[in-house]
């Protein structure tokens, strides 16, 4: 039996006609006469007796309505008592992002701040995490969303920036991005992987003496003067400022890279992670 079609017949029994169920839940006539319709020839019964001027219930519909009507009622009752408890924003979320993305503990601080009801499960890893098996709610990905089944919320684009310190610079000249070859790297990379640089429209394989995937590591050593190496730039922008380290090659701009918020879809989302993607959009700088 078709749930819809049930709460439809419910509604022309208790409204007393098509027209005025129709009007009460807002669709056309003719839809709630078909699903009536339909709702007969599924069961194979006989549920109202139309007439030019009132309807009246058959022994079976009778039998229907005191049946179905009590399950319309304890249904709507729950689906009112979800919406009020995700109207209070009381619950849980999961939420999955790199290691040491900076930019995010604020505004989940601040999130949790302004909803003090709402727990948040932070799942840290470079790995892409699974939404079904990994019971993740929203992630937050860098790069582009290759999944054709997730919905993505663009947060902002940015680009690496090569820096050193002067204590480094004092002792070399980086005038282009050839000047990189015969210098200290380190390098953003994985076990067997060649590390290509994007300069400009140069490409740069690069041998650094420290291949890692921390960049507050490679950001130690060149505030050390150990080496240059490549910074997203909220973990070099205040070092920048305050002369610690010096952006370099500023004419050969590193490739741009999309931070998006992704979630599996509109439809299954709860209100508390379309809130806290809604938070995001509005307030990540």
């Amino acid at each position: 039996m078709d749930l819809n079609s049930a709460r439809i017949f419910v509604n022309v029994v208790a409204k007393g006609s098509f027209s005025s169920a129709a009007k009460f839940i807002r669709v056309p006539v003719a839809t709630v006469s078909r699903r009536v319709a339909q709702l007969e020839s599924s069961l194979n019964v006989r549920l109202l007796e139309r007439s030019t001027r009132k309807l009246r219930l058959t022994e079976a519909g009778a039998t229907l309505y005191e049946f179905v009507s009590r399950g319309v009622e304890e249904m709507d009752a729950g689906l009112l008592a979800l919406l009020e408890k995700e109207q209070d924003l009381r619950g849980r979320l999961r939420f999955s992002m790199p290691p040491s993305f900076e930019p995010m503990w604020t505004l989940l601080d601040n999130f949790q701040s302004l909803h003090s009801n709402i727990d948040i499960d932070l799942f840290v890893s470079e790995r892409r995490l699974d939404f079904i098996e990994d019971g993740i709610d929203v992630a937050l990905r860098i790069g582009d969303v290759a999944s054709q089944s997730a919905v993505a919320r663009l947060l902002m684009t940015y680009s690496h920036q090569l820096v050193a310190s002067p204590e480094f610079l004092s002792n070399v000249s980086i005038q282009s991005p050839q000047d990189i070859l015969s210098v200290r790297c380190a390098a953003w990379g994985q076990k067997n992987d060649a590390v290509v640089w994007t300069l400009g429209t140069e490409n740069l394989t690069i041998n650094p003496f420290l291949r890692a995937n921390d960049y507050l590591h490679m950001r130690y050593l060149a505030l050390k003067g150990k080496c240059i190496t490549e910074l997203p730039p909220f973990f070099c922008k205040r070092y920048i400022e305050n002369g610690e380290l010096v952006a370099l090659l500023p004419d050969y701009p590193m490739p741009e890279q999309q931070v998006n918020l992704v979630y599996p879809s509109r439809k299954s989302v709860s209100r508390i992670t379309r809130v806290f993607i809604d938070y995001c959009v509005e307030n990540f700088h």
